[in-house]
Parts: structure tokens; sequence; C-alpha cells
């Protein structure tokens, strides 16, 4: 039986409070890290969902993909592990952002940006 409404609010509210725990370990870590968010139809947990981790300019993204993306996987490992969420983080389900580019091609709008990224996914 899927879980139900009040399941996946707990499921939800324990994914952001664990993300924010490794949103806030990579703040102090990693230079040119800003923020974190992520996407997902909670009632198909494991097949849609995204966490994107936000650089401030697209060299501080190449720097880290370069010197800590190892860290980061390990930090959204321990997040969704933390989550009780069975899903191994992957080039699938992580992805990596900055705000430069989104300024450039969405004028800022993240919204708009993720659903977009969202959609060209599935």
């Amino acid at each position: 039986m899927p879980p139900g409404k009040r399941e996946l609010a707990r499921i939800e509210r324990r994914l952001i409070a664990t993300l924010t725990d490794a949103c806030e370990a990579a703040k102090a870590e990693i230079q040119g890290f800003t923020w974190l968010t992520h996407t997902a139809d909670l009632n198909a947990l494991a097949a849609t969902l995204n966490v994107i981790w936000v650089f401030d300019t697209e060299a501080d993204k190449n720097l880290a993909l370069t010197d800590a993306k190892a860290r980061l996987f390990e930090l959204t490992a321990t997040a969704l592990r933390e989550a009780d969420i069975d899903l191994s983080p992957s080039e699938r389900n992580v992805r990596f952002d900055s705000e430069e580019e989104c300024q450039r091609t969405h004028g800022g709008n993240w919204r708009e940006r993720l659903a977009q990224n969202t959609r060209g996914q599935r």
C-alpha cells in the first residue's frame, strides 16, 4: 500500500531537515557553495528525486566538481540515509548548478529553471 499524505509529509520534512544539515556542512567546507534544493514527486521518490547543489559562479562549481565532488555525494548520501530514503546518490539524481548560469539563461528565475530541468529529465 502506498504511503498516505501524512507519511509523505513526514518524509518531505525529514528530507528537508537532513538536506539542510548537508547544506550547512557544505557552506563551511566548500568554496563558492551557496545553497541546495531538491525536486521530487513524493509518490515516486526514487524515480524523481533530484538534489541540486548551487554555487555562486560557474568557476566555483567547476572547482568543486574537481576538488569536492566526492564530498558532495557523501553529504547527499548521509542526508538520504538519515531521512530513511533508500536511494544511492548518482549522476542521475544529484546535479550541480550556479547562480551565474541561472542568471544568464533564466534571468535569475530559479523556479522556472528547476521546472524546466525537471521536465527535461522525465
